[in-house]
């Protein structure tokens, strides 16, 4: 069931799920039969920010074939990649989750979901409403230009690997190492933990 979002504002998620996902797992697979785990950066520095960083928690787990298992703590964040001061910050966050459905599948959800957000690709690094992106799927390593996996810049951004540690210390990021090894190595300047904020895991 899609959660109410607070009074004023409209769900954006309410939308068919794409034809592609629904026969990928047979609509509504609620016993996740041989699931894989997947690991998700969620990111937001325009309009509500946490607000959407909950809407897209709560459409991911009203995927079909998709069940959230743990969000992380919220961090603040620099933005990546332009001129400091130039654009808001970030909220971001990790989900990792359970799925049947196949990493293009997941991949074409996340897609939607940014969609109804409103998400803009108009130039590389700009502002954004919602980024939704798929760190790590099981095991798998893929060079495929259209889903590289994992993530080809995860092992290192601080904003990925502080929350990602923070829900599983164990965490390991395919064919790099350690995630606590790789946080070591990189600089946390630019991000913040907001204790103050908080995600909720979808009941």
């Amino acid at each position: 069931m899609t959660r109410p979002f607070a009074q004023g504002h409209s769900d954006p998620t309410v939308q068919p799920v794409p034809a592609s996902v629904v026969e990928q797992v047979d609509a509504a697979d609620t016993t996740l039969s041989n699931p894989k785990w997947a690991v998700i950066s969620i990111g937001s520095n325009l309009g509500n920010r946490l607000e959407t960083l909950q809407g897209a928690v709560d459409a991911l787990e009203d995927t079909p074939g998709v069940r959230v298992k743990a969000v992380s703590p919220v961090y603040e964040t620099e933005p990546w990649g332009v001129e400091p001061g130039s654009q808001p910050s970030y909220f971001n966050a990790v989900v990792v989750l359970k799925t049947t459905l196949p990493p293009s599948s997941l991949l074409e959800r996340a897609h939607a979901v940014e969609e109804a957000f409103n998400r803009v690709r108009d130039e590389r690094w700009g502002p954004r409403t919602l980024d939704v992106d798929i760190v790590a799927y099981a095991d798998v390593t893929s060079d495929d230009p259209r889903l590289t996996l994992p993530h080809p810049r995860a092992h290192e951004r601080a904003f990925v690997l502080a929350p990602w540690h923070d829900i599983d210390p164990q965490a390991q990021l395919p064919g790099r190492g350690t995630v606590a090894e790789l946080l070591s190595a990189v600089t946390r300047n630019g991000i913040e933990a907001r204790r103050d904020l908080e995600l909720r895991l979808p009941e």
